[in-house]
């Protein structure tokens, strides 16, 4: 009688291992959700100081005609009337 409950119990764990290894949720699913989750974080830490540099640069158009002026003279090419346009190239 010990002889058939040993065989049964280990057949049971046999199976038990078998679907914490292998089955629907096992423990490979687990560590590869757990990977993309970190993925993730890492994603929206890196969208939210992106988000916060574009809320300060918000602030500072709405706040300062300086930084508005200096815009317009490095992504428009911004020159006052009075002032000389000198364009310095590196040596190739």
């Amino acid at each position: 009688m010990s002889r058939i409950t040993t065989i049964i119990l280990l057949l049971l764990l046999g199976a038990l291992q078998y679907r914490l290894w292998f089955g629907k949720h096992s423990i490979p699913d687990y560590l590869a959700l757990e990977k993309s989750v970190a993925e993730h974080k890492q994603h929206n830490r890196n969208l939210k100081q992106r988000n916060s540099l574009l809320i300060a640069d918000i602030q500072d158009l709405k706040i300062g005609v300086e930084s508005i002026e200096e815009r317009a003279r490095n992504e428009l090419g911004l020159v006052k009337p009075g002032e000389t346009f000198y364009r310095i190239l590196p040596t190739p």
